[in-house]
């Protein structure tokens, strides 16, 4: 039976007005988006375990993916009424500086940037490390180079490529993500002619459910939110969608139910598949992923080479995704006034380039840091960027909260869906992001995160005077 989408005829290239006379093309379909914001949301944290998440928790830390997907659901609905309203180039920043006063669409705009840039380079050097694994004669700069070009080219041919480009990287990863569940499904529940279903014991069997305590699910978080982030590009992305309202109101809600699907799901079956403190015991690498071993309990040969490949397109695919997402928001930034005014222009393809080659930083930076192995600056870039997105997300629901309230004062004003109760569950979700910040009290990671976060931001507001000093 053919799809509404497969009978419609092909998206045209309408454009967003942008202040300098330049638009954005319309061109990206609604399939696109929606696997546009699980690309970026689905990295290789998931392919090759949550290790430290395990080991925090043990099997309790299915309870923290649970709560996890609640929080980043609401967070995303909530944006999608936003972006559905406003579907304008700046996304959430746009909408942040109209409602609650310019600084914070520079705060959110700059902070998800940076954040955005920092995996990126991440991204594209655990591409490389995978490359390595195949051919470890290849110069590290030489893999880096390579998996950069072939983003770099993905992005900067047009938006019709990239959502081309990035629909099928994503298509991979879901198939590869329902080939494990059915393949560990078949092992819990039905094991092997040689082999016993495992149950689910192993949840159990070994200091219980909750081996370390409940405060456990709580301290997990701190790791389990970082997983989730990149659904934002979804909105940012409003801006070229050829059917914007429809596009994120379905998107948005889809995305919530698959990312929960697929990281609860993926736990659940991994942790009663292995013992949780041989999972918490991983090295990270790709013959300790999870997956390896599942592939390798159903008799897939070559296990190892499979899950590379996988993991290997899986971060291409994020990288390919954020390097999209920060260039848009870093153009919207120049077209304010808040960056740079070359940030601002656009190619005859409507694609950014300017912006798009200074978001490629974080690769060069990255390639730095992995060619001198400055292990302890690149941990410090993490943290700044792991703060940054809580942050992002406060301010994403203050700005809902103001808009919601103008919403309810001016209802002829605004088409499209409405979240019942929303601004109730904004509060609740502010709550939630602040209580998985404030396990900087009881985890050392985070509490670097938030004093050099912290930091960060005051000179980013610093930054903020000095550009509104200019102007006046």
């Amino acid at each position: 039976m053919a799809s509404s989408e497969k009978s419609a005829p092909p998206p045209t290239e309408t454009r967003t007005p942008a202040r300098d006379g330049e638009k954005l093309v319309r061109a990206l379909t609604h399939r696109q988006t929606t696997m546009i914001g699980l690309g970026s949301a689905l990295g290789t944290g998931l392919f090759l375990g949550s290790g430290s998440a395990i080991g925090a928790a043990g099997p309790a830390v299915i309870v923290s993916y649970a709560v996890g997907a609640v929080l980043v659901g609401v967070i995303a609905v909530l944006l999608g009424e936003m972006s559905a309203a406003h579907p304008v180039q700046g996304s959430f920043g746009a909408v942040a500086q109209r409602y609650l006063g310019p600084w914070a669409g520079f705060l959110s705009r700059w902070l998800y940037w940076f954040s955005a840039v920092v995996v990126i380079g991440t991204e594209v050097v655990a591409s490389a490390l995978y490359i390595r694994w195949w051919w470890p004669g290849v110069p590290m700069s030489a893999a880096i180079l390579a998996v950069a070009a072939v983003v770099l080219a993905i992005n900067v041919i047009s938006v019709k490529s990239f959502g081309t480009a990035e629909f099928w990287l994503s298509t991979i990863k879901v198939v590869a993500l329902c080939a494990f569940v059915l393949c560990a499904a078949l092992l819990v529940f039905f094991g092997l002619p040689d082999t016993e279903a495992t149950g689910f014991a192993h949840l159990t069997d070994d200091g219980g459910f909750l081996p370390h305590g409940a405060s456990s699910i709580w301290i997990a978080m701190s790791v389990v939110m970082f997983a989730y982030a990149g659904f934002e590009v979804v909105a940012i992305a409003s801006a070229e969608a050829a059917d914007p309202q429809r596009t994120i109101r379905t998107a948005m809600r889809q995305l919530a139910w698959r990312l929960a699907f697929f990281y609860v799901l993926s736990i659940v079956l991994v942790t009663a598949l292995i013992p949780w403190r041989n999972l918490a015991a991983g090295d990270g690498s790709v013959e300790a992923s999870p997956f390896v071993r599942v592939f390798s309990d159903v008799g897939v040969p070559a296990a190892a080479t499979v899950t590379n490949a996988v993991v290997l397109i899986a971060a291409m695919s994020a990288a390919n995704a954020h390097l999209y997402g920060a260039s848009r928001l870093l153009h919207s930034l120049g077209d304010d006034g808040l960056a740079p005014r070359a940030t601002a222009r656009l190619s005859g393809r409507g694609v950014p380039a300017v912006a798009l080659a200074s978001s490629s930083a974080g690769i060069a930076a990255a390639a730095l840091l992995a060619f001198y192995d400055v292990g302890g600056l690149f941990s410090i870039f993490m943290s700044i960027a792991l703060f940054a997105v809580l942050l992002v997300w406060l301010l994403i629901l203050a700005a809902y909260v103001a808009f919601r309230r103008h919403r309810n004062a001016n209802p002829g004003e605004f088409t499209g869906f409405s979240v019942p109760g929303g601004s109730g569950l904004a509060a609740v979700a502010s709550a939630g992001v602040v209580a998985v910040a404030a396990t900087a009290v009881k985890v050392p990671d985070m509490r670097r995160a938030a004093g050099i976060g912290l930091a960060f931001t005051v000179v980013l507001l610093g930054c903020y005077a000095l550009t509104a000093l200019r102007r006046k």
